[in-house]
């Protein structure tokens, strides 16, 4: 059963158990088996939580969509009270840290019939775009172990690939669920800004650079799962518009007509397209002209003033990214009850959280004032006459291992990500809902994804336009050469 089950969705896990032909127990049983297979080789989880799996799996659980399917949290956001709760830092692993309340969106899983066997390695604080923290070492690629998993939700992402859960917990901050979606041939999707709670303790971060979801195998259980967790919780600071409908309901709409904008060519100039990205691009593309709609050359580059003396992404996303770093480093001191020291964290976190201290309020509320003018400009766009823009998820397939190196000084591990990060951290910064779709393969049998991107609130629009493709084009039967079944 296990090795069936290691190639089904979420979705099929949980008929499985609404048909009573498997229970919730026999689902964890086998996935922890799994997990005890392949994570040795990949270090996709740090924390193993079979035990209590179990006694929740032999109990009563939620009636939800999911019920039963085993399910794992990253490592950072999303948390339930009582477990390991370390961000990926040596400081917190040193002092055993657990998290001290459930989240809500944690709730909304356990709702949902979700049952964590275990929480997945993270970068430091999520900054990075590979998953190497100092605490607890390398996430390696399934598809490649020489190479990243993306980041920060690496680790998730790994574990999903391999075959050991359908589906996992993620999050993204410049490109943490899209990244590691397209390094490991995933469906990932960063909803729309404040589309699903951050609380209790969290509104926003960074005024609203973050977003929670998961990173899975299928469009159907992406769907499903945001259809189920979405929404606010009481002292949000700010919502985001309601769904027009089931997302659920976009998985059976096959109806063409869609104007689809290029953005082919990165927005910050040191970062040039890798022919594998542009390859998956121009395959994306005459997919979906062949699925009845219709791609054009525009994109937001025709009304974004960037370059030219124009506002420096690059710059102003280091802005709001250091007082991140800057602010939660100060948070974690008081959870401590002591400073946070230049020795307790990675070399790139304490340089980012001098650069959060040195500029000043005003650069900051500059920086965000910029980024919320782009985001009107992205607004614009989209209504003058585009439902999507398409482009690479990254400027570059999964980087080797040690490449984006946070002991390095001049930032330079920031700046390596940036080929990495170059067409996601814009929509982080701008909130529009972006998905990862896994439709090519390097020469080397690395995932190459797309990005697409839908104006703000419309989820429904990325999942029709995904759930089209992953029937044209499927790549459920693609499975890694670390893979957590036999064959």
């Amino acid at each position: 059963m296990s090795d069936d089950l290691a190639r089904m969705d979420a979705t099929a896990q949980a008929e499985l158990v609404s048909s009573g032909e498997a229970t919730p127990a026999e689902l964890i049983d086998a996935a922890i088996e799994r997990a005890e297979r392949v994570n040795p080789e990949i270090n996709a989880i740090i924390h193993d939580l079979s035990d209590s799996a179990r006694e929740k799996a032999a109990g009563e659980l939620p009636d939800g969509p999911f019920k039963g399917v085993p399910f794992l949290l990253k490592d950072l956001g999303a948390a339930n009270a009582g477990e390991p709760y370390h961000m990926g830092m040596k400081v917190l692993k040193e002092a055993n840290f657990r998290a001290p309340v459930d989240t809500t969106l944690a709730q909304r899983f356990r709702d949902a019939g979700l049952v964590t066997i275990g929480k997945t390695n993270a970068s430091e604080l999520g900054i990075v775009a590979t998953t190497e923290p100092e605490a607890y070492g390398a996430s390696r690629n399934p598809w490649d172990t020489s190479r990243s998993t993306g980041g920060s939700s690496g680790g998730s992402a790994a574990a999903v690939a391999a075959g050991i859960v359908p589906m996992a917990h993620a999050n993204d901050g410049g490109g943490s669920i899209r990244i590691p979606a397209s390094n490991n041939g995933l469906v990932g999707l960063k909803p729309t800004r404040q589309r699903i709670t951050e609380g209790p303790l969290i509104g926003d971060v960074m005024s609203g650079v973050t977003v929670e979801l998961c990173v899975s195998r299928s469009v159907r259980d992406t769907a499903l799962l945001l259809e189920t967790v979405h929404g606010a919780a009481p002292g949000d600071p700010y919502v985001a518009p309601p769904p027009l409908r089931p997302y659920t309901d976009e998985l059976v709409n096959e109806g063409g007509g869609l104007r689809i904008g290029v953005l082919d060519r990165a927005l910050i100039e040191s970062v040039e397209v890798t022919a594998p990205c542009a390859e998956a691009v121009a395959k994306a593309a005459k997919l979906a002209e062949s699925l009845g709609h219709h791609v054009d050359e525009g994109s937001i580059a025709d009304v974004l003033p960037i370059g030219a003396g124009g506002p420096d992404l690059e710059e102003t996303f280091l802005t709001r990214w250091a007082a991140g770093q800057a602010a939660t480093l100060m948070q974690i001191g008081m959870l401590l009850g002591r400073p946070i020291t230049e020795d307790d964290v990675e070399k790139l976190t304490w340089d980012l959280a001098v650069i959060g201290h040195e500029r000043d309020s005003g650069r900051y509320l500059l920086d965000v004032g910029l980024h919320q003018a782009m985001s009107r400009m992205i607004a614009a766009w989209f209504a003058s006459g585009y439902d999507l823009l398409l482009t690479p998820t990254m400027a570059e397939i999964a980087p080797p291992l040690g490449e984006i190196d946070t002991s390095q000084p001049d930032l330079a591990a920031y700046h390596r990500c940036m080929p990495s990060g170059a067409f996601t951290a814009l929509f982080d910064l701008t909130g529009q809902p972006g998905i990862n779709v896994p439709v090519h393969w390097s020469d080397e049998g690395v995932p190459v994804g797309v990005q697409f991107v839908a104006p703000f609130g419309r989820e429904d629009l990325l999942i029709r336009i995904a759930a089209q493709l992953e029937k044209a084009a499927p790549w459920a039967d693609r499975t890694p050469p670390v893979f957590a079944a036999a064959g």
